[in-house]
């Protein structure tokens, strides 16, 4: 078994929990601006002193509605800076914080609340509540719900109001015992998995976890983790990986936004300027074709194109052959002026790198970003393992892998090639499931399920899951994930899905990117408006989805290529069960849906 391990750099020590940092930055550094959150359109600074006050008054309010030490709180909210608030408040109080995607539906969110056995739901909308409503009847544990949004003057939430009056008698020094009472082995939230096969699990992560997370966290991004630094989240803060940048931030006393709507994404990064961004490669993806669709649509495709082949040139010839040329210099210089510079602008204009997990970012698209200047640092982990496990630094990186284990850390490789991860940051166990607590966790090694290889100098490569490998009917393995990741990086693909299970050969299905479809088929003098389902069988559209599939085939051997493919008449959505929150396919429910295109690509 090859393994590879990070020395921790700090320790954390037994009576630490996470509601330490709170009062620690408002005691030495009261007047920080540690938020900046969104008032009617504007941008209003909150001190880490003031924040200190909302989480004391706000967790007033959790105890004196009769919450004990260890009760579990749902909470069900959009991206906004009262969520971590409420992070906070609810730690401090000495409970357990159940975060809950804002999209799930009652069905889940009864299963998360009954599951974990919550005492209390904080929701964000009326929309949420009166979803909330029809499940209260059989969740009886379930004493109170409060409500976010509300007629509350100054941007306040009524909920913070409401706990605010509600905890008004409360001393400061009980919250303060009642905190101090929390250990770094107590529990600090249950995450339920986003459940691509079946029930979501509830992932046990103590205060120890993701302290050791953040930690490991500041050693990888000393640079982006500095006091007066700064941070937009935008991605959903159920995702553990928010969570811990967003923790670590808090920590470091960065200044952070939160925006809840991904669609004025370029407009709040405009006006915030972050230092730095934390995003999926969706984001990245959508980046990068809007940049790409607009040069097209305003007849610059060609320099576009021009200058992304440059910037994937540089990029390639500083990671892999000792830098770049004299002539490869001075096209990056040219283009640095014409295009990269407005790329940077998108982001704020500050930006000086970003952070990216959550799934693999293709090998071209992270070249692309480092060559334009804006290194995207590619990581892994999982919620088990309290987020990132390993990821790439801004000194010692290595494009198409995820990076070396964060401190205190050991990855390590079973010989059935499966990504084994031991640390602080694995969890403890799943909530209410030995059986798959046993199954996971073996001699204080998680069994991630995910397939890789380590290099000689630690560097980490992903190559698939073990679960969602495919066995042709000529018994040849073959990992999707290789294939899909090159397909996606397609400007004119949304998502795809490989399939070929028990089949002669592999076939794709794939959907086509909304976005970009109108400006490519208007360059062709083609109605704008033309459905998905019209092209299925367009033979200009197969051949532009045959080469994104003719350039994935180069990276696997020609038993595990791509043969034929059909272009399905929508895209994949969470709303039909066949995208997880966080962005991840479910397999098995696309198989189901489109059965009978899949049938197809064999008859």
């Amino acid at each position: 078994m090859r393994e590879f391990s990070a020395p921790a750099t700090v320790t954390v020590a037994d009576e630490e929990n996470l509601t330490d940092m709170v009062w620690a930055n408002a005691e030495r550094f009261g007047d920080t601006v540690g938020f900046r959150r969104r008032v009617d359109g504007t941008w209003v600074d909150v001190t880490t002193a003031e924040f200190a006050a909302q989480v004391l008054a706000t967790s007033k309010g959790l105890i004196a509605a009769g919450l004990q030490r260890g009760d579990r709180v749902g909470l069900m909210s959009r991206t906004r800076y009262e969520w971590t608030l409420f992070d906070f408040a609810i730690w401090s109080a000495g409970c357990v914080t159940v975060p809950i995607y804002e999209t799930s539906s009652a069905d889940q969110v009864e299963w998360i609340l009954n599951d974990s056995g919550a005492s209390a739901l904080i929701v964000e909308t009326p929309e949420h509540r009166a979803e909330v409503d029809t499940v209260l009847e059989g969740l009886p544990e379930v004493r109170h719900v409060w409500q976010i949004d509300g007629p509350v003057p100054n941007g306040d939430s009524t909920a913070v109001a409401e706990l605010t009056s509600l905890g008004s008698e409360v001393p400061d020094e009980t919250v303060h015992e009642r905190r101090r009472s929390v250990g770094a082995d107590d529990i600090a939230t249950l995450i339920y998995t986003s459940g691509t096969t079946g029930r979501p699990k509830g992932c046990v992560l103590t205060h120890r976890n993701m302290l050791a997370e953040i930690r490991g966290d500041l050693d990888a991004f000393p640079q982006l983790m500095q006091p007066g630094n700064s941070m937009l989240m935008f991605l959903p803060m159920a995702h553990v990986l928010a969570r811990a940048i967003t923790l670590s931030c808090v920590y470091s006393r960065l200044t952070l936004g939160h925006t809840p709507d991904v669609k004025n994404l370029v407009s709040d990064l405009g006006s915030f300027r972050p230092t730095f961004v934390l995003a999926v490669p969706r984001v990245f993806e959508k980046v990068y074709n809007t940049a790409k669709q607009k040069a097209h649509g305003e007849g610059k495709g060609r320099i576009f194109d021009a200058a992304e082949a440059t910037a994937v040139a540089y990029s390639r010839a500083r990671s892999e052959s000792g830098g770049p040329g004299l002539l490869l210099r001075a096209k990056h210089f040219v283009f640095d002026k014409l295009v990269y510079g407005k790329l940077r602008s998108a982001l704020g204009g500050r930006c000086v790198a970003a952070v990216s997990g959550g799934a693999p970012l293709g090998e071209r698209l992270t070249h692309f970003f480092f060559g334009i200047g804006v290194p995207v640092l590619e990581g892994y982990g999982l919620t088990e393992t309290t987020a990132a496990a390993a990821v790439n630094v801004q000194d010692n990186y290595k494009i198409g892998t995820v990076g070396r284990p964060i401190a205190g850390t050991t990855v390590a490789i079973a010989e059935d090639g499966e990504v084994l991860v031991k640390g602080d940051v694995v969890f403890q166990r799943y909530w209410n499931n030995q059986t798959a607590t046993e199954e996971s966790l073996e001699d204080g090694w998680f069994h991630t399920g995910d397939l890789g290889s380590l290099d000689e100098d630690g560097f980490l490569r992903i190559t698939g899951r073990k679960k969602e490998i495919i066995v042709t009917a000529g018994g040849k393995n073959v990992a999707p994930a290789v294939l899909e990741d090159r397909i996606r990086a397609h400007p004119l693909i949304s998502q795809c899905m490989v399939v070929g299970d028990q089949k002669p050969f592999i076939g794709v299905l794939v959907t086509l990117d909304p976005e970009f479809l109108p400006s490519w088929l208007e360059e062709r003098g083609r109605p704008r408006d033309t459905s998905p389902s019209e092209l299925a069988d367009d033979p200009e559209m197969c051949a532009e989805v045959q080469k994104a599939i003719d350039e994935a085939n180069e990276a696997v051997s020609k038993a595990e290529q791509i043969k034929q493919f059909r272009i399905l008449p929508q895209d994949f959505t969470e709303d039909r069960g066949e995208m997880t929150p966080s962005l991840k396919v479910r397999r098995n429910k696309v198989a189901a849906n489109y059965a009978s295109e899949i049938e197809a690509i064999y008859s």
